[in-house]
Order: C-alpha cells, then sequence, then structure tokens
C-alpha cells in the first residue's frame, strides 16, 4: 500500500476518528447538538494535528441527511459526496495559490446564492495566512454579514499573521500537538490493521521523530515500513529517516566529554558518509544534550524526553557534563544551526561546532558573552557586593587610561582650569571608553554627534531602530541581547551611535563579530554603509548637556591614543598661517 493510500485509509471520517483533540471535539459536538452552530471558525495548531480533517468531519456533520449529528454517518449521499469532494456546496480552497482578491470576491459573490445539494454551504479556506491584505479586506465584509447558510472554516498554522479583524469574527480552536501516548496507540493500531510488524521501539522512535503530528507519523511510518520488506526495526527506521542512533549521539558526546577533538573529525566523516545531513545531525544533536539536562536537572521527568526511549542508559553520560556547560553547548550548537542555512559547507560548520563545544571551557567568563553564565559566576554575590565590584572596576579603568596617557592624578584640576576638565570620567568632544587602551571598545569623538542631533539622520536611526532590533535578532539572538539595552542618540550619515546603561552590554556589542554583524543590518536597513560607535549613556548625558557657546570656545579633549597637541592658537593667526606657511610665520610675546 502506497503512502497515499495508507494516509487515506487512516484519515479521521468521524470526529471518534481524531487523535488528540479530545476538547475541539466536545465542543464542535455540543454546538451541533444544541443548534448552535457558528458562522466562521477558525482552525489553527502545528502541522499533521487535524485542522482540515476536523473541517471535513464538521461540514459532514452539519449536513448529513440524518442530521445535524454529532457525528456524521458517512452513509448518506451527503456524507459519501462530501469525503469524495463532489458537493459542490462545500469548497476547500487552498489560500496559499489561491491568495489573491478574485478568488474571495468570487466567494463572496456566490455566498447570495442557497446550496443546492446539502443544507449547508462550507467554505474550508486552508492555509489562510497567506491571503493578500486586498483579500482579507474583502473576506472581512462577507464575515460581518454572513447569510445564514454559509459557514466559513479557516485553518491556518500561524495565526499571528492573521488580521485581528478576522480573527475576532471567529470561533478560535487551538489544535495541539498529539501526545507520544496516542501516537504510539494509534501507529500500533495501524500496523496490526494492515498486517505490518513493528519492533516497539521503531514505534516509539516514529512517534518522537514526528513532533507531535499525526499526519507525519503514518508518513514516517508508510517509509519506514517500505524500506523493511519484513519487519520494521529500529535501525531501519532511524536509517531511512535520516535520524542518528544512540550509539551514534553516545561517540560524539564521549568526545566532547573528554575534550577529544581528534575523534570527532572522524566520527563526523562516517555521518557524512552514511549519507546523513550535517544540519539534522546538529539538530539532533541538540535534542540530545538536552535530554542530558532534563536528566541532570529533573531526574524524575523521564517521560518528557524528546528523542531518547531510555533514560537510564544516558544517566552515566549526564554525570559527565556540569549543567553550566550544557547549557552554554546548546546555545552555541543553536548558534551554528541558524547559520547553517545559509552556508556554503554545512559539513565544516558542523565540524566546528562540535570542536567548539569541545574545546570549550568548564567556567563561564564575560567574554563569552552569555549573561547567564556571568551571573552563574557569582551566585551568592549581593547587588551591594556587586555595586562594589563595580566601582572598583571602573576605578581600575580609570587608572589604565591615566597611566596609558602619560598623566597623573594630580593633574585633573589643572585641565578642569584650563577648559577640558574630565568630569566624572567624559569630556564632551573627548574619548569614551572605560578600556581605550585594550582595544575592546573604542574612544569616540562627541563634537560631530553632538552637532548631528537635530538632522535627518538622527530622525531617520530613531525611526528606524526597532526595525534594526528585529533585524538583528533574526539575525542572531544573542546579539539582540546587548545591543537592545543600547539606544541610538545621534547620526551623522556614515556613523551612528548608540548609548549603553550597562558596561558590559557595550563592550559584548563593540566585539568584531557583533559589531561586523551589526554593521551589516545597518547598511542592510539604510542603504548605505554605517560604522557602528557607542558610549556609555551617562558621559553622553553628561556632554550633551552642555550649551553649544561652550562647546564651540572649548578644546578637544584629545584620545589616549593621539598625540600631545600645541594649545589652541588665535584665529588671525590661523589665517596668517594658511596664507604664508608656517615656516615664514613666527610668534613673538610682547
Amino acid at each position: 500500500m502506497t503512502h497515499i493510500a495508507l494516509y487515506r485509509a487512516w484519515r479521521p471520517q468521524t470526529f471518534r476518528d481524531m487523535v488528540g483533540q479530545q476538547h475541539i471535539r466536545q465542543t464542535l459536538q455540543n454546538a451541533i447538538r444544541e443548534q448552535r452552530i457558528a458562522h466562521a471558525y477558525l482552525f489553527n495548531g502545528p502541522r499533521g494535528t487535524g485542522k482540515t480533517s476536523a473541517a471535513k468531519i464538521f461540514a459532514k456533520a452539519v449536513n448529513c441527511e440524518l442530521g445535524p449529528a454529532p457525528e456524521p454517518c458517512n452513509e448518506c449521499a451527503a456524507c459519501r459526496g462530501i469525503t469524495a469532494g463532489t458537493v459542490m456546496d462545500v469548497v476547500e480552497i487552498d489560500a496559499a495559490s489561491n491568495r489573491g482578491i478574485d478568488e474571495i470576491r468570487e466567494i463572496r459573490d456566490n455566498v447570495r446564492y442557497a446550496p443546492s445539494e446539502v443544507r449547508y454551504k462550507v467554505y474550508i479556506i486552508d492555509e489562510v495566512h497567506m491571503l493578500t491584505t486586498e483579500a482579507f479586506n474583502a473576506l472581512l465584509k462577507t464575515l460581518e454579514e454572513p447569510p445564514s447558510h454559509v459557514i466559513f472554516i479557516l485553518a491556518t498554522t500561524e495565526p499571528h499573521k492573521l488580521p485581528p479583524t478576522i480573527i475576532s469574527r471567529c470561533q478560535r480552536f487551538d489544535f495541539r500537538q498529539v501526545s507520544l501516548e496516542e501516537q504510539v496507540e494509534r501507529l500500533t493500531e495501524i500496523c496490526k490493521e494492515e498486517g505490518i510488524r513493528a519492533e516497539p521501539e521503531a514505534i516509539d522512535y516514529i512517534a518522537r521523530l514526528s513532533d507531535g503530528g499525526m499526519r507525519d507519523a503514518i508518513s514516517l511510518l508508510e517509509q519506514a515500513a517500505a524500506f523493511g520488506s519484513e519487519t520494521i526495526t529500529l535501525e531501519g527506521a532511524v536509517d531511512v529517516t535520516g535520524g542518528l542512533a544512540a550509539q551514534q549521539f553516545a561517540g560524539i558526546a564521549d568526545a566532547v566529554r573528554d575534550r577529544d577533538a581528534g575523534a570527532i573529525l572522524p566520527l563526523v566523516e562516517g555521518l557524512m558518509q552514511a549519507g546523513k545531513s550535517p544540519d539534522k545531525c546538529l539538530e539532533n544533536l541538540m535534542y540530545y544534550f538536552r535530554d542530558l539536562l532534563v536528566l541532570k536537572l529533573a531526574p524524575g521527568s523521564a517521560e518528557a524526553m524528546g528523542r531518547v526511549s531510555d533514560p537510564a542508559r544516558f544517566q552515566a553520560m549526564a554525570e559527565g557534563f556540569s549543567a553550566d556547560r550544557i547549557f552554554r553547548m546548546i546555545d552555541e550548537l543553536n548558534r551554528y544551526h541558524n547559520e547553517m542555512r545559509h552556508a556554503a559547507h554545512p559539513q565544516t560548520l558542523f565540524e566546528v561546532a562540535l570542536l567548539k563545544i569541545a574545546t570549550m571551557p568548564e567556567g563561564g567568563s564575560q567574554s563569552s558573552g552569555a549573561s547567564a553564565t556571568a551571573g552563574a559566576a557569582a551566585p551568592q554575590a549581593s547587588p551591594e557586593t556587586g555595586r562594589l565590584l563595580q566601582r572598583i572596576d571602573d576605578l581600575e579603568r580609570k587608572i589604565e587610561q591615566l597611566q596609558r596617557s602619560g598623566s597623573a592624578p594630580a593633574a585633573a584640576p589643572e585641565a578642569s582650569a584650563s577648559g577640558s576638565a574630565v568630569r566624572g570620567g567624559a569630556s564632551r568632544g573627548g574619548g569614551f571608553g572605560p578600556r581605550s587602551g585594550s582595544g575592546s571598545v573604542r574612544n569616540v569623538k562627541l563634537d560631530s554627534y553632538l552637532a548631528a542631533l537635530s538632522n535627518s539622520e538622527t530622525a531617520q536611526l530613531r525611526a528606524k531602530w526597532s526595525e534594526v532590533l528585529a533585524r538583528v535578532k533574526d539575525a542572531r539572538v544573542t546579539v539582540h541581547a546587548w545591543l537592545v539595552d543600547g539606544e541610538p542618540v545621534a547620526s551623522t550619515g556614515d556613523s551612528v551611535l548608540v548609548a549603553f546603561k550597562n558596561t558590559i552590554h557595550r563592550e559584548t556589542t563593540e566585539k568584531q563579530a557583533n559589531r561586523e554583524l551589526i554593521e551589516k543590518v545597518l547598511q542592510e536597513a539604510f542603504g548605505r554603509a554605517l560604522s557602528l560607535s557607542t558610549v556609555m549613556q551617562k558621559d553622553w548625558q553628561q556632554a550633551s548637556s552642555g550649551a553649544v557657546s561652550e562647546r564651540a570656545s572649548a578644546p578637544l579633549e584629545l584620545s589616549h591614543d593621539d598625540p600631545p597637541q600645541a594649545p589652541a592658537r588665535p584665529e588671525w593667526v590661523e589665517e596668517a598661517v594658511r596664507l604664508f606657511g608656517e615656516d615664514l610665520v613666527e610668534l613673538k610675546k610682547d
């Protein structure tokens, strides 16, 4: 039996056949029984959970010649015609290929006419979120004032893409993923009825691999049955679905646990030679480490395992990892999995991901860029201790700056008298950065940004900042977590300035990889190359609060990396130098 024949044979024909949606079945049956049928329904949920099947069963139930009945008889001409798709009054539309306004206008024109064959006209619009805005507007008018003989059933996997005006006019039913036990029971029933022999472990593996979708589970079952001529075995199911067996997971996990980078490459090569997909291997590996984490943190939650059928065999493996390391490994694997979608060489990226988690240090550090790791480094530290440590860190950085600039702390009052004082570590027009000498954060001259506060580029930057954050989040969610702390304050046309409240957030954003990603997003959002500069928010507020006249008259403070310069000369002297040259102008005191 082909897959199409197998799926059709086990496609739900009555509400009793619906797997895992008892709450929806009871609600719809009660509505039919009490003659409280609504004019529009919205069925949403993951793929393969029975949305379209439930819509057809509902269409048969309200149009059954023995009804409307809580269960269709599937024997009368109406039920058989709806099942075969020959009843013209029950229309199923795929919005993915019929998404324009013309198709919806045709529906709007036809709903005025009474049904010719059955009791109700039923329009089933699958993947309704694919409709265009104009089509939604045309459909809205029909949903507002529908004829009494028309029922709309909208099915979608992405209800958040529907306009609120459409959702508010429908009775909404949320289909959930089918539980593992219900899937195993149904797959076992199918195997018995169809004469398919299957190992219980293989059935369990197929059910877990379907991610709660009954349709996907039946598809995988038929695929495994075609592969195994006599019996569906666990090994055969793993091979035909492109997954990894527990032994292969264990081999990779052993190498990662022992930090044996040399053993990883042969394992990856063996998987690729066996025809495994790098992205699928990486995805399954994340599930494997997720199960190790559950075993470590919640040993009593064995039933929550995603892909592991026997949690006890993984207990020893879980003991070889700390919970903090597993958290960071999953985060790294997820980052590489997102990047693999656009990678030219997925196998290389898979190898790099495994080498990265294998050489990952046991303890967390701030350089990793993970706030959760930084928080875990000192779980007993009180808020007061944290503030004191932050103040000590700030003082050490200021001392480092003074040492690198070659000035002594005692020179600060004299500098203040000359008009370029550093108050609270900031000087308008000077360089900002807690670690300017280390290279992790660059010094920023603020004069050009202060002059650009009211220009059109700054207004455009603030207006599109939410879009920039969304693009960064799509590209890499960890970078978004740091950048969201910043506030765009100015743009000079070829550069943008972002002010941060938190020092760690600023330093992490300034890392080369993160900076390059953000600048790439800025170029995509604004259509031109833009460089990123950062500053602490308190320094920016202090610099921007000064008068414009003071800024014009006060000399700029030198960056710590700039060489010393001579004091500023009067304008008439500068004009003389420009006209006659530096060699011919000599200044003498009266």
